[in-house]
């Protein structure tokens, strides 16, 4: 009897581990970057096989919790630009709840290489992204339809507020620091909103042990990020995401279209 309750818990640990080590890795960037932590997760779930809308689920029940940790620092920090907040907050949590009801409606199969599509761009642009940072800071003018797309995508995608948000933000000149920190502030409600839209479509079966794991490794590494960000110069770690979405994208696609079995 207990060597069979011992077998379950080390089957389950072996499971849960690789989610552990996304989880941690997505938060490490995600804290020193201001983005990505949805994207990577997303990426590397879908390679390990997670259907679409399960993988989107987990990752913003999981990022509910890192992204509150988030919110709280930078609040704490006066990081925060409260004027782009309430310009950013509506139209993102529309748009991730719209997004979340059109996952959860439609076959994972379907949408699953669009959503690669999608990723494998992101991690371009991102490579790209890191070599035209804008010399002077100006106050963002197009806000509202940023955040609607930006929270649709994420959803979707199950990532891509961070980067499509932060990165368009910044091209338009607002202040990097006030970015992340007002994006991942946003956030919080964000992933919020699109957990509970998918639990009211999909209900508890969307959220799976890589659920637990990409919690568990979120709230680890969540203190540092941060301490990272004073480290690492931020076009390093830019393209470094970049690298990492574009390659697991590849293999994601590769993977669909039978290159690889």
């Amino acid at each position: 009897m207990i060597d069979s309750i011992l077998s379950a818990g080390a089957a389950h640990a072996d499971a849960l581990w690789p989610f552990v080590l996304v989880g941690f890795f997505a938060q490490v960037v995600d804290g020193a970057l201001g983005m990505a932590y949805g994207v990577i997760s997303s990426t590397l779930l879908l390679a390990l096989g997670v259907p679409p809308s399960a993988a989107s689920a987990g990752v913003h029940a999981a990022e509910t919790c890192t992204t509150g940790v988030s919110a709280i620092s930078h609040i704490a920090h006066r990081n925060v630009d409260w004027s782009l907040f309430r310009r950013l907050v509506i139209p993102g949590v529309v748009g991730g709840v719209l997004g979340a009801y059109v996952l959860s409606n439609i076959d994972g199969d379907v949408v699953k290489p669009f959503i690669q599509a999608y990723l494998l761009a992101i991690g371009v642009f991102l490579i790209w992204r890191a070599r035209h940072l804008p010399p002077k800071h100006n106050n963002p003018k197009i806000v509202g339809p940023l955040g609607l797309v930006g929270g649709f995508l994420d959803a979707i995608g199950g990532g891509g507020w961070g980067p499509v948000v932060t990165s368009n933000l910044l091209i338009q000149g607002s202040s990097p620091r006030h970015t992340i920190g007002t994006v991942n502030s946003v956030e919080f409600i964000l992933t919020l909103s699109i957990s509970i839209a998918f639990f009211l479509n999909i209900g508890w079966e969307a959220f799976t042990i890589a659920t637990s794991g990409l919690l568990i490794g979120g709230v680890i590494a969540a203190p540092l990020g941060a301490m990272l960000a004073r480290h690492i110069a931020p076009k390093v770690l830019m393209v470094s995401v970049g690298i990492v979405l574009t390659l697991t994208s590849l293999f994601g696609i590769a993977k669909w279209l039978g290159y690889i079995g």
